[in-house]
């Protein structure tokens, strides 16, 4: 039985007379959680996000995770995610394919955008799913996978938010299960999300594992590279910040007369542009409503980085594009300063993947003062840190995120 939120009525009362039925065969489960202190040395308690300790095995063999790579991205950096068992979202198990035409007469494809979780362990495509974005969790498939321990991300795509009624729900409804649940939070699980928060969630997954110390070199590789740029550009005064606008290209924003969607004060693509790299975001409302092609001549920013927005879109998409020729006035578009971030589908909460957007952001506003970083070296030594892998996978690794453009443009 897949569960879709919300939950209320005889629905509600469904769901407890199966949960009953299945609970009833996880009793020896439960009761062996809740003796911990007699086998102590067989357990480890881990404190999650909400403050929860929680007991789970010394020895973890199956994991179910919920997110949309996040968990999965940091079990494959500390090199556990052979135990992952069950996925909670379907974007871990897709391949994707673009293409758009030019005014030159030809067309640009790009095949086969992955994950870089997914390129690393292609049999995650075979997977069950245990839960689905918008759908809520299959507590049925969650049972039948008998999983050690269940991890699940709050702020991702299948769990938006903490206070969602259909989250709580959930998270309650594992938990009566008797399987050992780890929660944590993602940035907009917060009032007030930073980067930080990733940190902290990536070390509680190295407690589960027992790789504290590994997850420990992960989390400060990251935020090492998000000082790199901080520090760079924190003494830029307000005067020579450019204006920086976070543009999705989508072509559903197109179909219904609009030119793309923008990013606002209230996005983590104006946190990354305005607290990190010190720039302004050329779009100051909150949201990220679509636009037509007037009021972004209007806003006119002096670049443009291009996000995942229902495909892929590189810089060429705006230069040639027949349907962007109406903006060819842009500064941006004339100054050739337009840039794309990796391609990230289902990326709500933000993945291990964050600083090469920050860095993006960066060379695009600040080309100069990050002259001696290029682009596409950089991801290879990112890939390389992140995921442990060779120098052939690292440049796959770029591909799948189609972020070959930096190269072709001696970025």
């Amino acid at each position: 039985m897949r569960v879709i939120g919300p939950y209320a009525g005889w629905s509600c009362l469904l769901l407890v007379i199966i949960l009953l039925v299945l609970s009833a065969g996880c009793t020896d489960r439960g009761a062996e959680q809740g003796s911990t202190t007699v086998a102590g040395e067989d357990y480890r308690t881990v404190v999650d996000s909400r403050g929860v300790a929680v007991q789970v095995p010394m020895t973890i063999e199956r994991v179910v995770t919920v997110s949309d790579g996040l968990i999965e991205g940091t079990m494959t950096s500390l090199g556990v995610q052979d135990t992952i068992v069950g996925l909670g979202s379907s974007c871990l198990q897709r391949n994707f394919n673009y293409e758009f035409p030019t005014v030159h007469g030809e067309s640009y494809w790009y095949r086969d955008g992955m994950n870089p979780v997914t390129y690393l362990n292609r049999w995650m495509m075979d997977l069950p799913l245990a839960a689905q974005s918008g759908a809520g969790a299959n507590f049925e498939t969650i049972a039948a996978l008998d999983p050690d321990v269940i991890i699940l991300r709050v702020g991702s795509c299948p769990m938006r938010s903490p206070d969602d009624e259909g989250v709580i729900m959930t998270i309650q409804t594992i938990e009566s299960l008797g399987y050992p649940l780890i929660v944590i939070y993602g940035p907009p699980a917060f009032d007030n999300p930073d980067l930080t928060k990733v940190s902290e969630e990536i070390k509680i997954i190295g407690e589960v594992f027992g790789k504290e110390a590994e997850a420990e070199v992960l989390a400060n590789y990251l935020e090492s590279q998000t000082h790199i740029v901080y520090d760079r550009t924190k003494n830029i005064p307000d005067a020579e910040k450019p204006t920086v606008l976070a543009f999705g290209a989508s072509p559903n924003a197109r179909n219904a007369g609009g030119a793309g969607n923008v990013k606002g004060t209230n996005t983590f693509e104006s946190y990354f542009i305005e607290d990190i790299v010190h720039a302004k975001n050329a779009f100051q409302n909150p949201g990220s409503p679509t636009i037509s092609a007037e009021q972004l001549l209007a806003l006119d920013p002096d670049v443009i980085v291009l996000g995942t927005a229902n495909g892929y879109h590189p810089p060429e998409e705006l230069y040639s594009a027949p349907y962007y020729q109406n903006v060819a006035e842009l500064q941006a578009v004339k100054n050739q300063r337009v840039y794309a971030l990796p391609w990230t589908p289902c990326n709500c909460a933000k993945r291990l993947e964050y600083p090469i957007d920050i860095m993006v952001f960066a060379k695009a506003a600040y080309p100069d003062l990050f002259e001696d970083i290029i682009l596409s070296e950089w991801l290879l030594d990112f890939y390389k840190n992140v995921y442990g892998v060779d120098h052939d996978t690292a440049i796959a690794l770029r591909s799948a995120q189609w972020m070959d453009w930096c190269v072709e443009d001696g970025i």
